[in-house]
């Protein structure tokens, strides 16, 4: 069963093992046809803001987010693939065991098969730019996550070095973020040193290529598991879940770029925006449920989408 609202995707119960959702993605266990464990990674239309999931998607979202982490993990396996490993194993819905055709149909495009593995509880954070709650941060402190910086730096200016700045993994709620020394006490000093290290070098090359095509990559979050079975001490990491998609980063039109204040995004910033004018006329208080979107929020959100993935690609995406 696929639960559709005006041509969005919201909700999918397929007959697959231990369904849990997101806030935008319904997971699911599988087994491959070779016995590996997988997960089946389901991006629906759902978009969520300040931590609650608005009544109505963006029709095609899920599709744009799948495709954008496709690119990414090709490119990643292809530039960076003797430094780090990624889960994904194919974005074919007929590589799902256990469905019909009738079920697959409307998984086109939108699913991700990945090996599983276990999940590292710390969201890796990687910051380019003075941006978001590390502004705010910064105008009391100085300091983003701790990590001193420079006087006199703009909001959303470059930083002189990109900063690694973890967050705790909530099951609800709002992540946490937490210095590298807290980080290492959740997971281990030798492994959260490996995923800073991999982290800031996936953000490099992603920052460089994104900057080529028109796009400023400001800062994005990674997720990692290791494998199972085997030691963690001994385990290689692999990057899980998606990849600098607009909803896991900050891009900013590279033309329009002026720091000093907030940037025009092709992420759901744009979203908060309009939601936080309504928080601030108290037409809303960042609880559930949330406001439907108005028609314009939903066409403009999918367009900033799809002109992200033009710009990353050079191709366009029919929906």
């Amino acid at each position: 069963m696929i639960e559709a609202a005006a041509g969005a995707v919201m909700e999918t119960g397929l007959p697959l093992a231990n369904r849990r959702q997101g806030k935008v993605r319904d997971i699911y266990d599988a087994t491959l046809g070779d016995g590996t464990p997988a997960l089946v990674i389901i991006a629906t239309d759902r978009i969520s803001a300040f931590d609650v999931v608005m009544p109505n998607g963006v029709p095609g979202k899920g599709i744009v987010l799948t495709q954008i982490s496709r690119f990414w993990f090709e490119m990643i396996a292809k530039k960076l693939g003797a430094e780090v490993s990624h889960h994904l194993r194919s974005t074919d819905p007929a590589d799902i065991p256990g469905l019909s055709d009738e079920q697959r149909q409307p998984l086109g495009g939108r699913v991700m098969v990945g090996r599983k593995t276990k999940v590292v509880p710390i969201e890796c954070v990687v910051r380019g730019y003075l941006a978001g709650s590390g502004w705010k941060e910064y105008k009391r402190s100085r300091t983003v996550c701790g990590i001193s910086l420079p006087e006199g730096l703009k909001q959303c200016e470059k930083l002189p070095q990109p900063i690694f700045t973890p967050s705790t993994k909530a099951e609800t709620g709002h992540d946490e973020n937490i210095s590298f020394e807290q980080a290492c006490e959740v997971a281990g000093s030798d492994l959260m040193t490996r995923l800073r290290d991999l982290s800031i070098a996936i953000y490099r090359m992603a920052h460089d290529y994104a900057q080529q095509r028109g796009i400023i990559l400001a800062d994005t979050k990674f997720e990692f598991g290791l494998p199972l079975g085997q030691d963690d001490a001994d385990a290689s990491p692999i990057l899980i879940d998606e990849a600098l998609t607009p909803d896991s980063s900050r891009f900013w039109p590279a033309d329009q770029y002026e720091p000093g204040h907030d940037q025009p995004s092709f992420d759901k910033q744009y979203v908060r925006n309009y939601l936080q004018g309504l928080v601030d006329n108290k037409q809303w208080d960042k609880t559930p449920p949330g406001p439907a979107l108005p028609d314009e929020i939903v066409r403009n959100t999918l367009e900033k989408y799809l002109e992200a993935y033009r710009l990353l690609t050079g191709q366009e995406l029919s929906l």
